[in-house]
C-alpha cells in the first residue's frame, strides 16, 4: 500500500474524524457490499423533526430533549434517562458520579473502543482488564472475580456487539465487593437478558447515538440510564456544569437589592439566573445534547422496534447462511439472550480454515468485493497505555487472540437488502475454499 493510499485509510478517507467517521479507502477495489458508516434508517418523519425543531425558540435542552429523555426511558424500562453529547461523555459523567478517582481501580474489558479505558483515565484512576469469553467475545465474569482488590470501586462491561453481557455473576461478584457496575450500552439498543433491558441492571447504563449505532441522533449524541434517583440528580448537574437553582433559604439572598424579607413574591430576576456547586467535590462540564439530536432521537425511538427487528433478521439470516462453512464461525446467540446485531462478527478458525484471517480477509476484499472491519484492539496495546507499563504479550490472551488472529465484522444495518446478505455469504464461502485452495 503506497503512502497516499495509506493516509487515506488512517484517515477515514480524508475527513477529520478519522476512523471514527469513515471506513473509505481509495485503493480501487470494486466493492459488491461495503461496510456502511450509517447504522439506522431516516425517513421524512427526521427531516420533519429536524425542520421543525429548527423554528423554536429552545434549540438546546428544551422540549424535544425532555421528550425524548422520556421515550427513551419508557422503551428501556427504567427510571430516569438524560441525554448528553455523545457516550463517552455520558461515561465520564458516571466515574464522577461513582467517585473514581486517583488510585482507585476499575475492571474493564480490553475488547472495546478506547473511551470505555478513557474515562476512567481522565480521573487519573487505573483500568484493570479481564480477559473475555471466546465464544461470546464479552468480559468473563471468572476473569472479573480474580482481579478484584482492594482498590477496586466498579466494574465497566461492555455488550460487544449487541449482545448483553451474562450480567447475573457481575452483579454477584459487585454486590459481594461493594462495587459500582457500569453497563457500556454503546452496541445495545433494545437488546435483552433474561427478559431485561440493557442499561437498566446495573448501577448507570449509557448508550451512543454515533452514526454507526443502531440509533444515531444526527451522528453524535448520548444517553445515560439509572434507577437511581441520587444518581440521576449528580447526572443532570454535571452536564451542564454543576448548574442548580438557588434556594429561598439561602443566606446570601441578603446581598440583593431585594430580600426575601421584603418582597413575599419574588421577581424572577433575583437573585441570579443560577447557582453553582460541586457534585460529592466534582465539576462537570459542557455535556448537552441539542433539541435537532433531540428531536431525530424521538423519531428513532419510534421506529426503533422496527429497526432492531430488521437486524435480527438480517443477523439470523447471515448466521443460517454461514452455517457448516468449514473454519469459519458465526455468530452465537444464547437463549436467554436477545442480540441486536451491532455487529456481525464471523471468526476465521486458523487451524480449522487452513489459512489466516488476514489471508481470508484479503481475498474476501479483493476478489468478492465484501468489506470487512476489524474490532477491536485489546486497549492496554494502544501507545499510552504502553507507556503506563502495561503488559504487552498475554495480558488477557483471549482478546488478543479474538482480534488479531480470529475476528472480523461483516457489513451489518437494517438497509441491507436480502441480495447483499446472499452476496456475503456466498463471497464468505467462496473465500474460504479459495484460501484452502492455495494451501
Amino acid at each position: 500500500m503506497d503512502s497516499e493510499k495509506s493516509k487515506k485509510f488512517v484517515t477515514g478517507g480524508e475527513t477529520d474524524g478519522g476512523i471514527t467517521s469513515s471506513y473509505a479507502t481509495g485503493d480501487g477495489v470494486k466493492l459488491k457490499v461495503p461496510y456502511s458508516f450509517f447504522g439506522s434508517i431516516y425517513d421524512e418523519a427526521e427531516e420533519k423533526a429536524v425542520l421543525a425543531a429548527m423554528k423554536q425558540d429552545t434549540l438546546t435542552m428544551g422540549p424535544k430533549t425532555a421528550e425524548f429523555q422520556k421515550k427513551f426511558a419508557a422503551m428501556c424500562g427504567c427510571k430516569h434517562a438524560l441525554a448528553v453529547s455523545n457516550c463517552t461523555t455520558g461515561m465520564h459523567v458516571a466515574v464522577q458520579l461513582f467517585d473514581i478517582k486517583a488510585g482507585d481501580e476499575v475492571i474493564v474489558t480490553p475488547n472495546t473502543f478506547i473511551a470505555t479505558s478513557l474515562v476512567i483515565l481522565k480521573e487519573g484512576a487505573k483500568p484493570v482488564y479481564a480477559d473475555i469469553d471466546p465464544r461470546t467475545y464479552n468480559i468473563d465474569p471468572k476473569c472479573v472475580e480474580k482481579l478484584v482488590t482492594k482498590k477496586t470501586k466498579a466494574i465497566f462491561v461492555v455488550h460487544y456487539a449487541g449482545l448483553m453481557v451474562d450480567m447475573d455473576p457481575i452483579m454477584e461478584i459487585a454486590r459481594k465487593h461493594n462495587l459500582y457496575v457500569l453497563e457500556d450500552c454503546a452496541h445495545a439498543h433494545n437488546a435483552e437478558y433474561k427478559g431485561r433491558k440493557a442499561g437498566t441492571i446495573g448501577d448507570i447504563g449509557v448508550f451512543s447515538f454515533h452514526s454507526l449505532k443502531n440509533m444515531t441522533t444526527c451522528g453524535e449524541g448520548g444517553m445515560i440510564t439509572t434507577n437511581d434517583d441520587n444518581f440521576a440528580k449528580g447526572a443532570e448537574m454535571l452536564r451542564c456544569m454543576n448548574l442548580s437553582h438557588w434556594s429561598p433559604d439561602d443566606k446570601r439572598w441578603q446581598f440583593g437589592s431585594i430580600t426575601k424579607e421584603k418582597e413575599s413574591k419574588l421577581d424572577y430576576w433575583i437573585p441570579s439566573h443560577f447557582d453553582g456547586t460541586d457534585w460529592n467535590g466534582h465539576w462537570g462540564n459542557n455535556y448537552r445534547m441539542n433539541e435537532i439530536q433531540a428531536a431525530v432521537g424521538c423519531c428513532q425511538v419510534d421506529k426503533a422496534e422496527i429497526i432492531t427487528e430488521k437486524r435480527r433478521a438480517i443477523g439470523h439470516r447471515l448466521s443460517a447462511g454461514l452455517k457448516g462453512i468449514k473454519g469459519i464461525t458465526p455468530v452465537y446467540e444464547p437463549e436467554e439472550c436477545k442480540h441486536v446485531f451491532h455487529l456481525y462478527t464471523i471468526c476465521v478458525e486458523e487451524d480449522v480454515l487452513g489459512a489466516s484471517r488476514d489471508e481470508f480477509m484479503r481475498v474476501l476484499y479483493q476478489e468478492e468485493g465484501i468489506q470487512t472491519i476489524l474490532h477491536y484492539q485489546p486497549t492496554y496495546h494502544f501507545a499510552g497505555l504502553k507507556k503506563m507499563g502495561y503488559q504487552q504479550d498475554g495480558l488477557c490472551p483471549n482478546a488478543e487472540k479474538f482480534f488479531y488472529k480470529r475476528q472480523t465484522n461483516l457489513p451489518m444495518h437494517p438497509r441491507l437488502t436480502d441480495n447483499d446478505v446472499d452476496t456475503m455469504v456466498q463471497g464468505i464461502r467462496n473465500a474460504a475454499e479459495k484460501v484452502r485452495r492455495n494451501k
